[in-house]
């Protein structure tokens, strides 16, 4: 197993060959196969659901660091424009039958709970498993790595309540949680850590959101030894409740977003960003069976995923 988690063949800073082959695109997400994922659809109890998603609306918290798109919905058709332009050629008869609605939305693909893909960050020019923006990446989009290829996601999934560890609502602005702290969480819940695991972190920021004004700035979240940690254990992704997954600011002064080029370029490891954890948490759910699918943006650095989990028997 350690041969097929790619953390253990990482260098400091360099964009790790995959060791899945030459040709891999999806990482730490090749571990998901048909045992894996029968095994934990026997354990599912589907008579309850945790939907571990935000919606997205106007006004929503976002990634605005470098003026990236916020969310925005627009109606393209309304039942009463319907009647005054005739877009559809149907007559006013027809239009006052047949009541019309429609939109459009545009918005960063790293809005609401997304997943990063592994093309988003990297090394000098180069991604996880050694593509390169010189060679692999087109005027409107990378050829390599991007969110259309990762597969539906069915996993055993672990919650790690870092929050809950250390008796607070929500961890103060730009806490590192580090190896101590889930080593603290996985003995306290008395839960283990496998390789193939979905492994989300719960800061208790989702207590502030939708307020942009505190669940944005400085947020805590994991830092590069406690990515390592997971990481190396077999994570196939490692997601969080805040909107960055890590520690803000970056403690590593020559590297402002040091756990997302370790995960995405030396590990191989996709990230889940702005996950709801509430409801687990307030459940004590911390073991679980995770689905989550990703809409197949064709070479997208990140993509919109609605996950949800099941409570295990």
């Amino acid at each position: 197993m350690k041969s097929r988690i790619a953390a253990h063949g990482a260098a400091f800073r360099k964009a790790t060959a995959s060791p899945f082959g030459s040709d891999d695109e999806i990482g730490m997400l090749n571990l998901v196969d048909a045992a894996s994922r029968q095994a934990i659809m026997d354990r599912a109890d589907p008579t309850k659901i945790y939907d571990l998603s935000v919606d997205n609306f106007v006004g929503m918290p976002g990634w605005f660091g470098a003026e990236d798109q916020p969310y925005q919905i627009w109606m393209t058709h309304t039942p009463e424009g319907e009647k005054i332009d005739d877009i559809m050629r149907v007559g006013k008869e027809a239009n006052d039958l047949v009541s019309y609605s429609g939109d459009s939305i545009s918005m960063y693909t790293h809005t609401g709970t997304h997943i990063d893909a592994l093309n988003h960050f990297g090394y000098d020019g180069k991604i996880f498993n050694g593509f390169s923006a010189k060679e692999h990446l087109g005027s409107r989009a990378w050829r390599k790595s991007g969110a259309d290829k990762h597969p539906p996601i069915v996993a055993r999934g672990i919650m790690l309540d870092v929050a809950a560890l250390l008796g607070v609502d929500v961890l103060p602005p730009s806490y590192g949680i580090g190896e101590a702290d889930l080593r603290g969480c996985l003995k306290h819940q008395r839960v283990e850590l496998r390789p193939g695991d979905v492994v989300l972190i719960r800061t208790g920021r989702m207590r502030l959101w939708p307020d942009r004004a505190t669940y944005l700035p400085d947020p805590p979240g994991l830092n590069r030894e406690g990515a390592e940690f997971l990481a190396k254990a077999g994570a196939i992704i490692i997601g969080a409740d805040n909107h960055c997954l890590e520690q803000a600011p970056s403690a590593d002064p020559e590297n402002w977003q040091v756990v997302h080029t370790y995960l995405l370029a030396e590990a191989g490891v996709p990230i889940l960003e702005i996950a709801n954890l509430e409801d687990l948490a307030e459940d004590k759910v911390h073991e679980f069976a995770f689905f989550g699918a990703c809409i197949r943006f064709r070479g997208a650095t990140g993509s919109p995923m609605r996950p949800i989990a099941m409570p295990l028997r």
